[in-house]
């Protein structure tokens, strides 16, 4: 297959940071391969300690950064990938694929933007042009739900993955209208303030990213994903204790070389505002899983009834369930 090939070849350019030699009780044949469907920024920094704690721990991780989200799940239902982030309800249901999320990493939170000059509010969307993340996307779930909320039809929704890509477009007037986060919005607003209006969005308490990985992988390695998911809520938990302690993090890792002061600048700040709005410390459960129901078949992303859905069929909480124990719960 070209995916597969084009995958393999774009690996070695791609994998962030040095591999680390497992531990002798955990050796494995290979490394655990993860498929990020975004590129790594800020907003991800968090994950990228994450995953270098993990290390320490002696799993040996190779994460490829893809364009996508769809992308990274056709790696992780094709076996080029164990892990993907993302949440792929839509593809777990409507082809049955052979995944299941295991970890909350974060919440909705996004801001529906439009450039003032050409639009002011919802009804002025009708028939224009949108862009979001990516396909199945939170985003795209988020602008959907809105459509059907304001009795309005968008001309064309372009996939544009990156919040930070996002942003540039719409200062350099490529995008008038599309979602961005909260660093983003930080950014509008410093750049070019009263150019963009944000529009109204009502409260949304669903997945926006999770980790999800094939069936056989959780089977075989459950042990490896306790690992993994430990190393990423202690970090959860540290950063939100002090967002601050993430620049120290990313200096101790090596994170990020090639950030722009204006994005260094931005780290704490966006730290700052997640852990004021609540991050995931506890990596989600049943709970988050029955609220994201609500929400993806409102949107559409999910088809039937919310309250008809098993949470077995799209979720798998064994290692989180023993990770919670070891830490308890926050």
């Amino acid at each position: 297959m070209k995916f597969t090939a084009k995958l393999r070849t774009t690996t070695a350019a791609w994998v962030f940071g040095a591999m680390i030699a497992a531990a002798p009780s955990l050796a494995m044949a290979e490394p655990i391969r993860i498929a990020f469907g975004d590129i790594a920024t800020v907003e991800s920094l968090h994950l990228l300690v994450a995953f270098e704690r993990a290390r320490e721990q002696g799993l040996e991780l190779e994460v490829t950064y893809l364009k996508s989200e769809d992308i990274a799940a056709q790696a992780v239902v094709g076996g080029q990938a164990d892990i993907g982030v993302g949440g792929p309800y839509s593809l777990i249901q409507k082809v049955n694929a052979p995944v299941r999320l295991f970890l909350q990493l974060s919440q909705l939170r996004f801001y529906p933007v439009v450039n003032s000059e050409f639009y002011q509010e919802w009804a002025d969307l009708d028939g224009q042009d949108i862009a979001v993340h990516s396909r199945g996307s939170g985003t795209e779930a988020i602008m959907k739900l809105m459509a059907d909320k304001h009795d309005i039809s968008y001309a064309s929704i372009s996939y544009v993955p990156g919040a930070e890509v996002r942003t540039g477009a719409l200062l350099q007037g490529n995008v008038k209208a599309t979602i961005v986060d909260s660093s983003g919005k930080r950014i509008l607003e410093q750049e070019a303030p009263g150019k963009f209006v944000f529009l109204p969005l009502d409260d949304v308490s669903a997945t926006d990213e999770a980790l999800f990985a094939n069936t056989a992988f959780l089977e075989r390695e459950p042990e490896s994903a306790a690992i993994l998911i430990e190393a990423i809520l202690s970090t959860w938990r540290d950063v939100a204790a002090d967002p601050a302690s993430i620049l120290e993090m990313r200096e101790q890792y090596n994170l990020l070389p090639d950030a722009t002061p204006d994005m260094v600048a931005d780290i704490v700040p966006y730290f700052t505002e997640a852990a004021a709005l609540g991050m995931p410390l506890n990596g989600g459960g049943p709970d988050a899983a029955r609220d994201d129901f609500d929400f993806y078949t409102i949107s559409g992303a999910l088809e039937g009834n919310a309250a008809d859905l098993k949470v077995e069929d799209f979720w798998e909480f064994g290692p989180l369930d023993a990770v919670i124990a070891k830490l308890g719960a926050k």
